[in-house]
């Protein structure tokens, strides 16, 4: 996917189109938007897990327009859920198998009985890890053991940022997987557990608005503390 890629801080964003993703490579793929960038500046981990990313995903409009404001070069926002009902559907006409690794055993089952009925070629299978701040060796070590005895097309994983690219990147060598893709929420929005933001939202852009009336005590932070940081670590990379 030579010249896919524009420079972004220290980081490298996908440009590109989603159809120039296939399953037959081996990828990590994960987002970035405004709110992990700052958490990134401060969590080492975390910001390594970003940057061996074989694709980083511009999941923010504050990423898009800051983008085009350093580089003069246009990315378009391309958000977890996008990525995952491109790789759906990659994977039904193509006959293959998907894991879903996080989040809970109810939400997994709503998982499993929506894709039995929307993609019906996809062979399904799934784990519900334990809620920790962090996992043991013997956590990940059944994890891993989950995936590889189903040996999946594409492993989604959603267990809430930084958590979850901190993990697949330890641990991806370890994983038979071709995808491995970082989608947190996105669980819960294909679920039916949370709405995403209606489609009037995300075409103006607004999207984050619309999380941030959904959940306001979760996402305040988020947008209102993180949001100015962020812009003002733009405007001083401008100014260097």
């Amino acid at each position: 996917m030579n010249g896919q890629f524009v420079p972004y801080f220290d980081y490298k964003i996908f440009g590109g189109c989603l159809s120039t993703i296939t399953l037959d490579n081996r990828l990590v793929i994960n987002t970035i938007n405004q709110y992990s960038f700052c958490v990134a500046e401060h969590d080492i981990d975390f910001k390594r897990a970003l940057l061996e990313s074989d694709i980083l995903l511009p999941d923010g409009i504050g990423v898009v327009w800051s983008n085009l404001f350093l580089t003069q070069k246009k990315v378009k926002k391309i958000a977890g859920s996008d990525l995952h009902l491109y790789l759906l559907e990659k994977i039904n006409k193509e006959g293959g198998k998907c894991f879903y690794l996080g989040s809970s055993e109810e939400v997994l089952e709503k998982i499993g009985n929506r894709l039995s009925v929307e993609y019906p070629n996809i062979q399904f299978s799934s784990f519900s890890p334990a809620f920790t701040s962090e996992f043991s060796e013997e956590d990940s070590t059944e994890m891993i053991a989950k995936i590889n005895e189903f040996c999946p097309d594409v492993l989604f994983v959603g267990m809430t940022a930084p958590k979850q690219e901190k993990w697949v990147n330890s641990h991806k060598h370890l994983l038979k997987a071709n995808v491995i893709s970082s989608i947190g929420a996105v669980f819960d929005f294909y679920a039916g557990t949370m709405q995403r933001p209606s489609s009037i939202w995300i075409n103006l852009g607004l999207e984050w608005f619309g999380r941030f009336l959904t959940e306001p005590k979760r996402m305040w932070k988020r947008y209102f503390y993180f949001g100015p940081i962020f812009f003002l670590k733009v405007l001083s990379k401008k100014l260097d």
